[in-house]
């Protein structure tokens, strides 16, 4: 089983920042606001969304021993779901035609009413995968859905660190493996 010091000694010497950061951002002093269970939610759901599987695998092995079940499901959910909606919302915020905003979505998004966890911790996960898939719409709109439930801007903002920071360690192990990011096909 990985440990977080084990991922973070796999990080190469030009990636020490990112490995002061992963140590730090998933601790309760480094994610100020957040609880233990929020802050490995965030972290979990954010790895899932960068597409690394093994590090995937490696933060939800770590992730397990603060959350229950329900939580490791909501942070699977909230990554599928905004896999979708990220790139369906960026559209409508790109394509600068109002009236496709004004046409009905028509995806199935039943898990954002009711994830099975508290809702301002799912708007937690929502936000750290959107911020990691660049959607400005949903991140403006799972913020905005954060403060209503009463989050404070230094809670948001450390849920968004721990995204930036998974983010980055994702990237850099899996171009270690010779792994492409998500998204982008092999040259042939």
């Amino acid at each position: 089983m990985a440990t977080l010091e084990s991922i973070r000694d796999s990080l190469p010497g030009y990636a020490r920042d990112l490995a002061l950061n992963l140590g730090s951002v998933l601790t309760p002093t480094g994610a100020p606001q957040l609880s233990e269970r929020q802050i490995w939610s965030v972290a979990l759901a954010a790895a899932v969304a960068t597409g690394n599987a093994a590090f995937s695998r490696d933060i939800q092995s770590l992730a397990v021993q603060h959350l229950d079940a329900a939580h490791v499901n909501a942070a699977h959910s909230a990554a599928a779901v905004m896999a979708m909606n990220n790139v369906y919302y960026r559209f409508l915020h790109l394509v600068q035609d109002a009236e496709y905003a004004q046409l009905p979505a028509r995806l199935r998004m039943g898990v954002i009413g009711a994830p099975g966890i508290a809702k301002a911790d799912f708007e937690l996960l929502a936000l750290a995968v959107s911020a990691i898939n660049g959607c400005g719409n949903c991140i403006a709109s799972h913020e905005r859905a954060l403060r209503q439930h009463g989050l404070e801007r230094e809670a948001v903002q450390s849920a968004v660190r721990i995204a930036a920071v998974v983010h980055a360690v994702a990237r850099v192990l899996g171009s270690l493996a010779g792994e492409q990011p998500a998204g982008q096909a092999r040259a042939a």
